[in-house]
């Protein structure tokens, strides 16, 4: 039996999981089980587990996304935006200060040893989102063809990020249809909300159009396009491919900032995703850190004041559509989670971003193992394999790993190796 909150605990709640939502998606959705479902009951088993798998079928960080989603089941839209917001602000804002250290205090004998102990770590890292995600998804053949083909086609084909992904999502809604399509029980009656499902998702969108294109467009009107029309293009077009969490959407993310758009450089890209790993609040968070530099790199305005719009730039358009797609689809979640070929889909998207990941993985361990083309800097290389059994054998929390490679890049400064 489920009871109601008033607004009032639930904005506490909602405030208090933004500031100790660490762990990674995992790590959120347990603590929202254990305390929304478990110990205050606010909604049941069942329809947490659906709104999960709804939440697992969008772009966007499935944790923030089902917090969005409880908060609209209590206490409709200003409940889902009071729980969107809040899950990301308390992280956003340390993730600004952390920035602005990194930036103005990054050539410093000290952050520079702290960052360069991030550095294989943040490989370790990704090397075990590998590893986490391959032993979910990569059960058959098919699905290890999808990650290998998805490598093969990014790193040397060339292909764009959404293209591979809508791609995968093509090929496992086709499968499914095929292997499935007799067996697939009819879908629910819709119980939820009056209104057809096209007019409100039409609404919805509509709003979204107004929120996206009147603030950013008025921001643009006053601090000028340049780099701040492009940064809005780019995230805006990200946020809608962010399928399969942060690291799927980071090695497309890296590649255009790093090599197309010249926001950061490569070792400046590693600090940022190390430091997201320390925040609470979703991974994709990182977009903001690169929002941030490429502003302060930009040399427009002050460097600051650059840098700030173009984190809060970021992260708006970033997180405006995961809190819409929630707005739409929530009146009809019992019948979407029931689509078999739409979760056909995303197991075929989930497989190919295994491989999307390899070249993340690639990316970031060529400008953390090689000093030069031709020399390896072995330390960085011990401390990457020490941190990926530590993550792998002993489980070891992301904050703890990333607070040992701030203490590995002391020890090295300290040492001289």
């Amino acid at each position: 039996m489920t009871s109601q909150p008033s607004f009032r605990e639930a904005l506490r709640f909602w405030l208090t999981l933004g500031f100790i939502s660490f762990g990674g998606p995992a790590g959120q959705i347990a603590i929202m089980q254990t305390e929304l479902v478990d110990r205050r009951g606010w909604i049941d088993q069942a329809a947490f587990l659906r709104a999960l798998n709804f939440c697992m079928l969008l772009p966007g960080p499935e944790a923030q996304q089902l917090a969005t989603y409880i908060g609209w089941k209590l206490h409709g839209v200003r409940g889902a935006l009071t729980a969107g917001i809040l899950f990301v602000l308390p992280g956003a804002l340390l993730l600004y200060g952390l920035a602005w250290v990194a930036a103005e205090h990054g050539d410093t004998a000290l952050v520079a040893a702290i960052l360069t102990g991030l550095k294989p770590i943040v490989v370790a890292l990704v090397l075990h989102a590998i590893w986490r995600l391959g032993r979910r998804t990569l059960t058959s053949g098919f699905s290890f063809s999808l990650a290998v083909g998805a490598f093969v086609a990014l790193e040397y084909i060339g292909l764009p990020f959404p293209v591979v992904i809508f791609g995968a999502g093509a090929i496992g809604w086709l499968n499914a249809r095929r292997k499935a399509a007799e067996a697939d029980s009819p879908a629910p009656p819709i119980r939820e909300g009056t209104e057809e499902p096209w007019v409100h998702v039409l609404a919805v969108a509509a709003a979204y159009g107004v929120l996206l294109l009147a603030p950013v467009g008025l921001l643009l009107l006053i601090v000028g396009t340049d780099p701040f029309l492009l940064l809005a293009r780019f995230f805006t077009q990200a946020a809608f491919v962010t399928f399969g969490g942060a690291y799927a959407v980071l090695p497309y993310v890296a590649d255009a900032a790093v090599n197309n758009f010249h926001w950061l450089s490569p070792a400046e890209m590693i600090n940022g995703l190390a430091l997201a790993e320390t925040t609470p609040g979703p991974l994709i968070l990182v977009l903001q850190y690169v929002g941030f530099f490429a502003g302060w790199n930009s040399g427009v305005l002050t460097p600051l004041a650059a840098a700030t719009v173009g984190a809060v730039l970021t992260t708006y358009v970033t997180f405006l559509p995961s809190i819409m797609f929630i707005l739409a689809g929530a009146p009809y979640i019992e019948r979407i989670a029931r689509v078999k070929v739409l979760a056909g889909a995303l197991a075929a998207i989930g497989a190919a971003v295994v491989g999307v990941i390899g070249t993340l993985a690639m990316l970031l361990g060529r400008a953390v193992v090689f000093i030069t083309p031709t020399t390896i800097d072995w330390p960085a290389v011990a401390a990457i394999i020490v941190a990926l059994i530590l993550l792998i054998r002993l489980r070891l929390q992301m904050h703890w790993a990333v607070l040992a490679g701030a203490a590995f890049g002391l020890a090295r400064a300290t040492l001289g190796f």
